[in-house]
């Protein structure tokens, strides 16, 4: 499989950020281990996946690693002239060291010196051996909408076929990534775990949207409810409320629910859900509706489009 991240989200380096997000959520839905069970190399994908899709998102890493500064992993590359200047350095005690010269890559040699040392006993880390944190992983994980508004808790599968609960707190929004400590891999020499990356992605809800804080609804109404003015029900993502429709009201008006939206870090306030009303005919027009409004049309010669008219032509 593919270590280049362009590669494994199917795009090339001239991809755009909106790109790299729409190739990530499209290739997850059809490799995430979880949606496809039956399928043996979905989960080594998923994790080529996610992999490719952390190393891009971000544009300053994106950056370093089209310059070559890290690979595929997000590993720093060995600066190949590293152990060249060290020598050059006059105080260094391994410029006039013997047995190196002619031997190749400056790193193979200093990687040499570090094991000579550490067959001598001496150690640069302060004499009591090398430790060091162990590997971050990185999943990606689809949250349904509510999940993402409400917050709420949800499960990943490991690739030791373990889970981990994960919780998705008030507010997650698209794209945002979840630290939990110590959940990666172990550590090297006696160090702590590393931890586990865990990138949301929020599936689209067919009823609402989401601006922000704020959540979005098209609420449709009768033509005698925005005539004559209404009491009818509105859903919200906490359930359904009560919502007044004034009299005289058409479409495209919004109205405010204040407090209704997604709740604001640290949960005190949220935002509002804006309710945006759509005008509906009956499925059925009956003989007397259709006798009612041709008289009302004899008697009202109101036109709603004359200003749209004449803006147009002016």
């Amino acid at each position: 499989m593919t270590t280049d991240p362009y590669e494994a989200l199917g795009l090339t380096k001239s991809a755009t950020q909106d790109e790299i997000k729409k190739a990530y959520r499209k290739l997850v839905r059809t490799s995430h281990p979880d949606l496809h069970p039956d399928d043996a190399g979905a989960e080594a994908r998923f994790k080529a996946i996610a992999a490719a899709h952390d190393l891009l998102k971000d544009p300053e890493t994106r950056a370093r690693f089209d310059a070559g500064e890290i690979d595929a992993s997000g590993a720093e590359r060995p600066q190949r002239q590293y152990y060249r200047d060290f020598a050059e350095d006059a105080g260094n005690p391994y410029q006039q060291r013997r047995g190196f010269e002619g031997r190749g890559d400056p790193a193979d040699i200093f990687a040499e010196i570090l094991r000579q040392r550490t067959q001598q006993g001496r150690d640069d880390f302060g004499g009591g051996g090398f430790a060091a944190p162990g590997p971050d992983f990185r999943y990606a994980l689809e949250v349904p909408f509510l999940d993402a508004a409400r917050g709420g808790e949800m499960r990943i599968t490991l690739p030791d076929g373990a889970s981990l609960a994960v919780r998705i707190p008030q507010g997650a929004h698209d794209g945002q990534t979840l630290r939990l400590r110590g959940k990666g891999g172990p550590g090297f020499g006696g160090g702590p775990s590393g931890d586990a990356l865990i990138s949301l992605s929020v599936r689209p809800h067919p009823v609402f949207r989401r601006d922000g804080n704020d959540i979005l609804v098209t609420l449709p109404i009768t033509i005698d409810e925005a005539v004559l003015g209404a009491k009818v029900t509105a859903p919200t993502i906490t359930g359904p409320v009560n919502l007044t429709i004034p009299a005289g009201a058409t479409s495209g008006r919004v109205l405010r629910l204040r407090g209704r939206g997604v709740a604001r870090s640290g949960g005190k306030t949220a935002g509002d859900q804006l309710v945006e009303l759509k005008i509906v005919a009956p499925p059925v027009i009956d003989d007397a509706l259709r006798d009612f409004l041709t008289e009302w049309r004899k008697t009202h010669a109101d036109d709603p489009r004359a200003d749209l008219l004449n803006e147009a032509l002016s």
